[in-house]
């Protein structure tokens, strides 16, 4: 199984992928690593990347998910994920890749990255995610409130893939 836990920044991605790798005992990787150095530049300076940005990005991560496949491991994965057709690509028609949407109102967002440090996001760039955002229906991903704590997050994804 793969879990990808998605939503735009700073809905806690990175903090709900560890839990859940060390909830499942398995790999944690952060999409966010897969990123090219020009990628991460544009996002630093507030410049929203594109989808021509995106594709070799997704593609990458896809090619990860494909190695933890092949060894027939369990892994969570993290990645904004915000289109459709972003998913798309890193689900590549397996049932085995499961979304976890990290769902928040723009409100605790704004909060969360006002006090985020050390990371290349620019917090403007907030809206632009928000807008690219194409929600995942029930039948495409877990939808989970970030308005919980963490372990309950986990909890509750926990006890919705046994149910799956």
């Amino acid at each position: 199984m793969i879990l990808i836990a998605m939503g735009v920044s700073g809905a806690g991605k990175t903090r709900i992928g560890e839990l859940l790798a060390e909830r499942l005992h398995c790999d944690f990787t952060d999409g966010d690593a897969f990123h090219s150095a020009a990628n991460k530049a544009k996002m630093h300076k507030g410049i929203p990347l594109t989808d021509d940005d995106r594709w070799p990005w997704l593609k990458t991560i896809r090619a990860a998910i494909e190695e933890k496949q092949h060894a027939h491991e369990t892994a969570v994965f993290t990645c904004s994920s915000l289109k459709r057709a972003y998913r798309d690509i890193l689900r590549a028609g397996d049932k085995d890749v499961c979304f976890v949407y990290l769902k928040g109102t723009r409100e605790v967002l704004q909060e969360r990255l006002s006090t985020r440090t050390g990371h290349f996001f620019d917090p403007s760039l907030l809206q632009s995610q928000l807008e690219t955002l194409e929600e995942p229906n029930e039948d495409e991903a877990i939808t989970v409130s970030i308005d919980l704590t963490p372990e309950q997050i986990v909890d509750e994804v926990i006890d919705r893939l046994k149910m799956r």
